[in-house]
């Protein structure tokens, strides 16, 4: 019998994405492997952050996966096997790769929403927290299976858990290696909500068209301060935070005087009810 060659895997393709309406929609791609992250991913998905950052059509990305998961995590042949036989220069090497576009996103200039379709395990849960709104599907499965084929969870799962769900929670989670679903997750704190698959993606697409809508410099520094602030002292904080609330007004005062503009002479928006309209702040500047 003649043996059935598989055709390698392209690096190209490891990642998907199209740009629709001011969103960009990015999807690991690795349906058959249940989106587990490889090297090439990890490479391609840097390379699509890099593509799409500060292109004038993106002003949201989703980050989600093709087929029934979302990311089940590591590859464990490719980016433990193959890299460790390499030795401690694979090792690392793969490290940079995936910790790379973590931290890449994590920091990203646009917002971004992880919308978990399915699995999500394990090393998936690095840039579930990278991502900085995070909407399941009640039937998405999540856990850090890790202890069960006896590792600790690694690649800052440990400190996502710990980051994102109270110290109980975050203990049971690492060493029973339970699976959790979607509800459970969102329960949990590990995303903002969960729903019917069915109705995931235009929920994700609605919270997506709120953010467009929105100064995208104060969504930068917004969600920049919300990440640095946690560790920091109220003092530390407070200093940031002013400092922080300066830089964005310098870098784009004419957004701020039309949205206080709209409220107080123009009296068309309330801020507690939505955004001004940043269409009028752009048209001033031509």
């Amino acid at each position: 019998m003649n043996e059935v060659v598989k055709p390698v895997e392209r690096e190209e393709d490891t990642v998907a994405f199209h740009v629709e309406a001011g969103i960009a929609w990015v999807r690991f791609n690795r349906p058959d492997k249940r989106n587990a992250m490889s090297p090439k991913l990890n490479r391609r998905m840097m390379a699509v952050l890099d593509e799409l950052e500060f292109r004038e059509d993106v002003g949201v990305l989703v980050l989600s996966g093709e087929g029934t998961a979302w990311s089940a995590g590591m590859d464990l042949k490719e980016y433990f096997r193959e890299t460790e036989s390499k030795g401690m220069a694979g090792t690392r090497a793969a490290q940079r790769e995936s910790y790379g576009w973590w931290r890449r996103l994590r920091w990203y200039q646009k917002p971004t929403i992880a919308m978990v379709n399915g699995w999500c395990f394990g090393g998936g849960y690095g840039p579930l927290f990278a991502c900085d709104l995070a909407f399941a599907a009640e039937e998405a499965k999540f856990g850090l299976s890790e202890i069960n084929w006896g590792i600790l969870p690694g690649g800052g799962a440990t400190k996502v858990a710990t980051e994102l769900l109270p110290f109980r929670k975050a203990m049971y989670h690492a060493l029973m290696g339970e699976n959790i679903d979607g509800k459970t997750a969102a329960d949990w704190g590990l995303v903002n909500e969960a729903l019917p698959l069915d109705q995931l993606k235009a929920r994700v697409t609605d919270v997506a068209n709120v953010l467009l809508a929105k100064n995208p410099v104060a969504l930068k520094a917004t969600k920049d301060a919300v990440r640095r602030v946690g560790v920091m002292t109220y003092d530390e904080a407070e200093d940031y935070l002013i400092r922080a609330q300066e830089a964005a007004n310098f870098y784009d005062n004419e957004g701020r005087k039309e949205g206080i503009k709209q409220f107080i002479d123009d009296k068309t928006y309330k801020p507690g009810l939505g955004a001004y309209d940043k269409t009028k702040a752009a048209k001033a500047k031509v």
